[in-house]
């Protein structure tokens, strides 16, 4: 289940009913009953103004009585907490050959899942139909109606414009440039509708889910290209144009006559990626190799130049982590992607060189683990993405001021 941490509190507003509502609403957000008494100590705020608030937020149905805090003498105060079950959110993580939705209340909890294989190459009104039947369908399986939908949360496989949705020249998604996204699911539902690239949900659900504490985590997904989710300070970092991350195409020095999709050479994909790894071990194999799963496969049965090559991609990546490291000095890098499956070969490799090469402050409490979310961390970080956009401060300011003029 999801173990959202505090958020900072939104300025107070004296145009809404209860002004500062989300104040009150992010400390019950973790869903640890509290009562109006440990709240008022809490925010610093007069009794008869946390009341007000909490009065508020129940009549949204985000705030639920949780039965009584043990008394001190007449009767017990009232305890109050997030209610879970208010809304629900549809994630769905879009992948190059897959997609998979879940639908889940606000604490992430998953009430019903859809998944089946389908090309990101068959265009975004294939993919996205399929994905609008499918919130259709995970609202039935769930039996809640779509009044009760509160947003939808989607990743998808190359570059995306976080502000808009709109993916930008995506390499492996012919037909999708600039595509508005968020405008066709809205057709069906007018719910709002978060778009980012599938690595950065990745991150947000290893973290969410799995990582709660951890405020500086980086994530590194290894498969066909090379990419990271970068999370500091408890915020996913997207950069300017929504870039960050992108270590695939930084430069290897001892590569520098390879050439990468990307038009230039020496980059860190066209070393390390599942596609190199293809290629590397085709030279040299009796059989037929064509994807990651048949790299996994030779390493798993203990192929000596199969672990070899892998060991020497995690070197290669180490080298770029390295920098990273210093960088932005993460507590945490997760590996996941398909490549990770190949186990502890390439991690032993990432963290050769990590640890050698980078500052000894900086690695002094680090860990490189493995994804433990899997396959399932880039649906669980979709339905995080919608969650927080629905219980943000600015939402919830936003919903009070809604139930003032309504």
């Amino acid at each position: 289940m999801l173990k959202s941490p505090p958020q900072a509190s939104s300025p107070r507003s004296a145009a809404s009913p209860a002004p500062g509502a989300s104040e009150v609403f992010q400390l019950l957000r973790d869903g640890r009953p509290r009562t109006r008494a440990e709240l008022a100590q809490l925010t610093g705020l007069a009794r008869s103004t946390v009341a007000s608030r909490v009065d508020t937020l129940m009549t949204l149905g985000l705030v639920a009585p949780d039965g009584g805090a043990a008394s001190t003498g007449g009767r017990p105060p009232s305890l109050f907490a997030l209610n879970p079950g208010a809304r629900v959110v549809v994630g769905a993580d879009i992948g190059a050959t897959h997609a998979r939705a879940i639908l889940a209340d606000l604490s992430g909890r998953e009430l019903a899942e859809e998944h089946r294989a389908l090309a990101i190459g068959e265009g975004p009104d294939a993919v996205l139909g399929w994905l609008v039947g499918t919130v259709d369908t995970l609202l039935a399986r769930g039996n809640r109606p779509p009044a009760e939908l509160a947003a939808i949360g989607i990743g998808l496989p190359g570059p995306v414009e976080h502000e808009t949705g709109r993916p930008i020249n995506p390499p492996i998604m012919p037909g999708w440039d600039r595509f508005d996204v968020p405008a066709f699911v809205r057709t069906r539902f007018d719910v709002p509708v978060l778009v980012d690239n599938d690595v950065n949900i990745m991150a947000l659900g290893e973290r969410g889910f799995h990582w709660p504490e951890i405020t500086e985590l980086m994530f590194v997904k290894v498969a066909t290209g090379i990419g990271a989710g970068i999370i500091s300070g408890g915020t996913l970092q997207r950069g300017a144009q929504g870039t960050a991350g992108d270590l695939g195409h930084v430069r290897v020095p001892h590569a520098d006559e390879i050439p990468c999709r990307c038009g230039n050479t020496g980059c860190l994909e066209a070393l390390a990626a599942a596609p190199a790894l293809v290629r590397t071990l085709s030279e040299h194999a009796t059989g037929e190799l064509a994807t990651s799963q048949d790299v996994i496969d030779l390493v798993r049965s203990g192929d000596a130049r199969a672990v070899q090559v892998i060991r020497q991609a995690g070197r290669d990546i180490g080298d770029v982590l390295a920098t990273c490291v210093n960088l932005v000095n993460p507590s945490v890098i997760v590996i996941g992607g398909s490549l990770a499956q190949a186990g502890e070969h390439l991690l032993a490799g990432i963290r050769e060189v990590v640890y050698r090469r980078s500052l000894p402050l900086a690695t002094e409490h680090l860990r490189v683990a493995p994804s433990v979310a899997g396959e399932r961390a880039g649906v669980l970080g979709a339905a995080v993405l919608a969650i927080d956009h629905v219980l943000s401060p600015e939402a919830i300011e936003a919903a009070c001021a809604a139930l003032s003029t309504g």
